[in-house]
C-alpha cells in the first residue's frame, strides 16, 4: 500500500513519515479506528516505508503481502485443535489485496463463517513467538501487524503481553483495533496509540468521484458513510437496491398505519416480513440500516430542517411531508430501538421470519403515538 493510495489522512501520513525520518519509531504501536477509515492501509504503508528505507527493492513485496520479514496475525475460528491465522492467510491476503479497507464482517463473510466465533488465540501468540525468535530473512527489521488485536482472548492477551515487554531486537509491532476498551490495560500502556480519525468528507468525495458521477447520489453516500470509505463502497454496490428498499419501507409504514382501524392489514405485514426474511442476512441488515436512516430523516423533516434531508422514498402517491408528521420525539426513540434490537437478533442468528414479523407489527403501535 502506497501513501498515495490512502484516502485522505494527510496530517497523519506526515506525522508517521516524520517519525521514520527522525528515527522515532516506537517498537509497539496501536492504530485505533474503524477499518473503513484506513487503519490497515496506514499500517501497511508505514511498514512499507520502514522496509523501503532499509532496502529500496522491498516495496513491491509489502504491497503483495510477500515480504518475508512482514508477518500478519488476525482473528480466526477454531479449526481442529489449534486456532492459527496461518491456515487462513491466503484468504486474508486475497481479501485485503482486493480491498484493504475491508472490515471484520467482510472477512467473516468471505470465509462463509459468520456464525462462528473468531478470536486470536494463545496458540497464535505462541506461533508469533517462534517466528520472531528466528533471524531476519533480509537482515533488517522484522514487523508484525496484528489486525484486530481487540479480538484476543484472555489467554492470548496474557501471553502477548510478555512478547510485547521483551520483543526480539529490531522488531516493530503494529496492532490495529476498533474497540481498544476490550484490550488489557497493560497492553495499552505499553503501546504508542495512534488514532485514525474518520476521513474528511471533501477527501472522501474526491475518492468517490471516479466511482460515481452523479453529484446528488455522491452527496447521499457521503452523508451515510460518515467518513468510512469501506461503507461508501458498500453503499455504491447496494445502490441498485434503493428502489426496492423504498417500496418495502413505504409498504411497511402504510400497513402499520392501517392496522389500527383495519386489522386485516396484519396479514400484509406478515407477508412483508416473510418476503424480507428470504433475503441473505447482509441484505436484511442493509435494509434495517436504510429504515433507521429514513426514520431519522423524517424526524428532521418534521422538525423543520428539510434542507438537511438528503433523500426521500421515491414511491408513487407517497407524501413524505405527511408521513414525517407522524415521526417525532415521542416515538422515534422506540422505533430506532426496535430496529436496533432486530439487527442484534439477526446478528445472533435468530429466526428472521419471527424477527421481521415482530418488528413489522410493533411499528403499528408507535406510529399513532401522540406527539404530546
Amino acid at each position: 500500500m502506497n501513501w498515495e493510495n490512502i484516502v485522505g489522512q494527510q496530517p497523519l501520513k506526515n506525522a508517521l513519515l516524520d517519525s521514520i525520518t527522525e528515527n522515532r519509531v516506537s517498537h509497539a504501536q496501536l492504530f485505533v479506528g474503524k477499518e473503513g477509515y484506513g487503519v490497515l492501509p496506514m499500517a501497511l504503508a508505514y511498514a512499507r516505508e520502514i522496509f523501503l528505507r532499509e532496502n529500496p527493492s522491498a516495496a513491491h513485496k509489502v504491497e503483495h503481502f510477500n515480504h518475508l520479514d512482514l508477518h500478519f496475525s488476525f482473528p480466526v475460528f477454531n479449526e481442529g485443535k489449534e486456532s492459527q491465522s496461518k491456515k487462513f492467510f491466503p484468504e486474508f491476503r486475497e481479501i485485503m489485496l482486493e480491498n484493504p479497507y475491508s472490515d471484520f464482517n467482510d472477512f467473516t463473510k468471505a470465509l462463509d463463517s459468520e456464525n462462528k466465533q473468531f478470536y486470536i488465540s494463545a496458540d497464535e501468540v505462541e506461533e508469533i513467538g517462534k517466528k520472531f525468535s528466528l533471524k531476519s530473512f533480509e537482515g533488517g527489521t522484522k514487523i508484525l501487524i496484528v489486525w484486530r488485536a481487540d479480538k484476543m482472548n484472555q489467554a492470548a492477551a496474557n501471553k502477548f503481553l510478555k512478547f510485547l515487554e521483551e520483543p526480539p531486537a529490531k522488531t516493530i509491532i503494529i496492532l490495529t483495533a476498533e474497540k481498544p476498551d476490550l484490550m488489557l490495560d497493560t497492553i495499552l500502556s505499553r503501546t504508542q496509540i495512534v488514532e485514525i480519525p474518520r476521513i474528511e468528507d471533501a477527501e472522501l468525495e474526491e475518492a468517490l468521484k471516479p466511482l460515481i458521477s452523479d453529484e446528488n447520489k455522491r452527496n447521499e453516500i457521503l452523508h451515510q458513510a460518515q467518513g468510512n470509505y469501506n461503507e461508501a463502497l458498500k453503499l455504491i454496490e447496494t445502490g441498485d437496491m434503493a428502489s426496492e428498499f423504498d417500496e418495502l419501507f413505504v409498504q411497511w409504514v402504510r400497513d402499520a398505519f392501517m392496522v389500527k382501524t383495519k386489522p386485516e392489514y396484519l396479514k400484509s405485514i406478515i407477508r412483508w416480513a416473510q418476503d424480507i426474511a428470504a433475503w441473505n442476512r447482509e441484505k436484511q441488515k442493509n435494509f434495517l440500516q436504510f429504515c433507521s436512516e429514513t426514520f431519522r430523516l423524517a424526524l428532521i423533516q418534521n422538525y423543520g430542517s428539510s434542507d438537511l434531508v438528503y433523500k426521500t422514498p421515491n414511491v408513487v402517491k407517497f407524501s413524505w411531508p405527511k408521513f414525517s408528521n407522524y415521526i417525532h420525539g415521542a416515538n422515534i426513540e422506540s422505533i430506532l430501538e426496535e430496529i436496533s434490537t432486530a439487527d442484534l437478533h439477526l446478528g445472533r442468528n435468530a429466526n428472521p421470519k419471527i424477527v421481521w414479523t415482530d418488528l413489522g407489527i410493533k411499528l403499528s403501535r408507535y406510529i399513532h403515538r401522540s406527539a404530546k
